[in-house]
C-alpha cells in the first residue's frame, strides 16, 4: 500500500501498479524512483525452540530472568512432548536440541520437508531422516539447475544440463552452480560432504548400522547449513545490505540476478526508507510507503544510512 496517489499521466509511480510493492520485478524496474527503493526480505521460516532448550542460566542474571527462563523450558519441553508423545521424552528432547534451530529460511520447498526431516530424526527415526536429508540435499541441486538454467543459455555449462530432467551426479550440479555463481562456495563444500555421505548410506555399507545415528544427525546438520546459508533470510550473504538495523535488504547489484529473482524477490516488497509495516486482521503483513521518492539513485550504503537514521515522524502509515 502507498500513500499519496501521483496526479501525473508521464511519471511511472508504484501506485500505478496493479500489486503495489509486490509488482513483479519486470514492472517494478521500470517505476521512476527505482533508484532510492530496495528489495526487504521478507516471508521466513525459523524455529528457534532448541536455542532457548541449551540456553543455560546465567548466575548474573536477575531472579526473575531466571524464573522466566525455567517457565519457557518447562513450556518447550511440554510442546515438545505434545508434538511427538510421551515415550522416551527425554531422548525426543536430546535429539531436537541436538540439531540445532531451523534455519531462517526464505519460504519456498524446502521448509515443510526439513521439518520432516527434523521431526522423523527428533522420534528417533535416524534412517529416514538419513535418507530424507540426503534426498532434500540432491532436490535442491536439481531444483536450482532446472528453475535456472534457461537464465544461463550462452554459458558453455549450459550445453551439458539442458537435456537433463534431473540429476543424480551431485558433481556436475555442484560445478555448474558454481560457474554460474549461484552457490556460494561454503554450501559446495557443504554439499560435497553431504553427497560422500549419501553415497555411503544409500548403497549397502554395513557400517550404517553402526553410526546411525551420528550419520543421520551429520546428514541434516549438513542440510541445515546448506539452508541457512543459501536461502536464509538474514546474515553475511554477499547479497545482502550490510550493516543494516533490524531489517534485510537486496544490494541493488543482486536484485536482478536469476538466483535472487527466482527465490527472493517474489516475497520482498520493493521499499524506501520511510515505509513501515503493519497487520491487519488476518493477521497478513501490509507495507505501507509512500509512491514516490524522487529521482536519483542511492548506493547501497547511502540506502542502510538513511534507513537506519530516519526519522520516526517521517514514517508512512496508513
Amino acid at each position: 500500500m502507498t500513500t499519496g496517489k501521483d496526479q501525473s499521466t508521464t511519471r511511472l509511480t508504484i501506485d500505478r501498479l496493479d500489486h503495489d510493492v509486490l509488482a513483479p520485478f519486470d514492472e517494478l524496474a521500470h517505476v521512476a524512483d527505482r533508484g532510492r527503493r530496495r528489495y526487504r526480505v521478507w516471508g521466513f521460516d525459523f524455529d528457534a525452540r532448541a536455542a532457548i532448550l541449551t540456553t543455560e542460566i546465567r548466575e548474573h542474571w536477575a531472579e526473575d530472568v531466571k524464573e522466566q527462563h525455567r517457565a519457557n523450558h518447562r513450556r518447550l519441553v511440554e510442546d515438545l512432548r505434545e508434538e511427538f508423545g510421551e515415550r522416551d521424552l527425554d531422548q525426543k528432547v536430546q535429539n531436537f536440541t541436538d540439531i540445532g534451530t531451523k534455519p531462517v529460511s526464505i519460504l519456498t520447498y524446502h521448509n515443510s520437508m526439513f521439518g520432516q526431516i527434523r521431526s522423523a530424526f527428533t522420534v528417533a527415526a535416524y534412517y529416514p531422516a538419513l535418507t530424507g536429508a540426503c534426498a532434500l540435499g540432491e532436490r535442491i541441486l536439481n531444483h536450482l539447475v532446472l528453475d535456472l538454467r534457461d537464465d544461463f543459455r550462452g554459458t558453455p555449462q549450459y550445453k551439458r544440463v539442458y537435456r537433463k530432467s534431473s540429476f543424480d551426479d551431485w558433481q556436475l550440479a555442484i560445478d555448474t552452480l558454481l560457474a554460474w555463481d549461484v552457490l556460494l562456495p561454503d554450501v559446495a563444500k557443504e554439499f560435497i560432504t553431504l553427497g560422500e555421505l549419501r553415497h555411503r548410506s544409500i548403497h549397502f555399507n554395513p557400517s550404517t548400522y553402526a553410526n546411525l545415528r551420528s550419520d543421520a544427525l551429520t546428514a541434516v546438520k549438513h542440510i541445515r547449513l546448506i539452508i541457512d546459508r543459501q536461502f536464509g533470510a538474514f546474515g553475511p550473504q554477499p547479497w545482502f545490505i550490510a550493516g543494516v538495523l533490524g531489517a534485510a535488504f537486496i544490494k541493488r547489484e543482486y536484485d536482478a540476478r536469476p538466483f535472487i529473482r527466482r527465490y527472493f524477490l517474489p516475497h520482498c516488497p520493493f521499499v524506501g526508507v520511510r515505509h513501515s509495516i503493519e497487520m491487519d486482521e488476518h493477521p497478513r503483513a501490509q507495507f505501507i510507503d509512500i509512491h514516490d521518492y524522487g529521482d536519483g539513485d542511492l548506493s547501497d550504503e547511502e540506502f542502510r544510512d538513511a534507513f537506519n537514521d530516519r526519522d520516526p515522524a517521517s514514517i508512512a502509515h496508513s
